[in-house]
């Protein structure tokens, strides 16, 4: 009985996962001229991936913006976690807070991207305010259609996806835990590291998975915010479908894929969250 309730999961799975990501490498290896493709095998579209400056930099142009954003998710969302599921002790107030939290995704993901044009630009309001406060005589140009803006963009839109699974877990810590460790005279540096950080663990790696999922397939905000000056592995993507070059589409795809999978299979190997969760 219990194997046929895992059927339709698993028909799911292999329709919509196993069966599109074996047809994008079969389709990897086909063999694309400029107005045709055929499925005979060969490996031109890989060679052409490796040999070309533009792809291999944009592989790690996407994997050195994941770690950046990765990085400052983590710096802004864990003390806004730790505020929000340790230090308030009404359950309602910090319900509220995470609310508010997700109150910008009740707009549409391209909307809120592109609010970040009249903030970060020449004339934006932040270089208005910081010239209003005298902190700078000149508009700061480097805030907007550069690496940095898509970097700002993407920390704002994902920071959540940090914030929601760390407070979750700071939550469920049992707060007698961290009241016998102040009555034995730890302070609250080696409480942190001691009790509440390793119990959050598996609300940082969950966090970090979704961050990094969304990041490594992000193209939109980097299209909008950095005005095509920032090639992800999402953008190559877009453009390969556009024109239409379907076997270079699958290899980028693949690729990404494979990337996706080891950064995923490296968070889960520091917490066993089958066991924590």
């Amino acid at each position: 009985m219990t194997r046929w309730l895992l059927a339709p999961g698993i028909i799911w799975m292999m329709l919509f996962l196993v069966l599109p990501i074996l047809m994008i490498v079969y389709v990897s290896f086909w063999t694309q001229t400029t107005f045709n493709i055929s499925p005979d095998p060969t490996l031109d579209s890989w060679k052409q991936f490796f040999i070309s400056d533009t792809y291999v930099g944009s592989l790690w142009t996407t994997v050195r913006i994941w770690l950046i954003v990765l990085a400052c998710t983590f710096l802004v969302g864990y003390p806004t976690a730790l505020f929000v599921g340790l230090f308030i002790k009404s359950k309602a107030l910090s319900t509220i807070l995470l609310v508010v939290c997700v109150i910008p995704f009740w707009t549409s993901f391209l909307i809120r991207v592109l609010a970040w044009r009249p903030m970060l630009g020449k004339e934006g309001a932040i270089n208005i305010v910081l010239m209003k406060l005298g902190i700078i005589s000149q508009p700061i140009e480097v805030l907007l259609f550069t690496e940095l803006s898509v970097v700002i963009g993407m920390t704002q839109i994902y920071c959540v996806f940090m914030v929601g699974p760390i407070a979750f877990m700071l939550s469920r810590i049992d707060r007698n835990v961290i009241e016998a460790a102040r009555d034995l005279g730890a302070g609250f540096g080696r409480i942190f590291w001691k009790i509440i950080f390793p119990l959050s663990l598996p609300g940082v790696v969950v966090g970090a998975i979704f961050v990094s999922v969304m990041v490594l397939g992000e193209f939109a905000t980097s299209g909008a915010l950095s005005g095509r000056k920032v090639n992800l592995l999402g953008n190559i993507i877009v453009t390969q479908v556009g024109s239409l070059k379907w076997a270079m589409a699958s290899v980028v795809g693949v690729i990404l894929t494979v990337v996706m999978g080891i950064v995923i299979a490296g968070f889960l190997r520091i917490v066993d969250l089958k066991r924590e969760l």
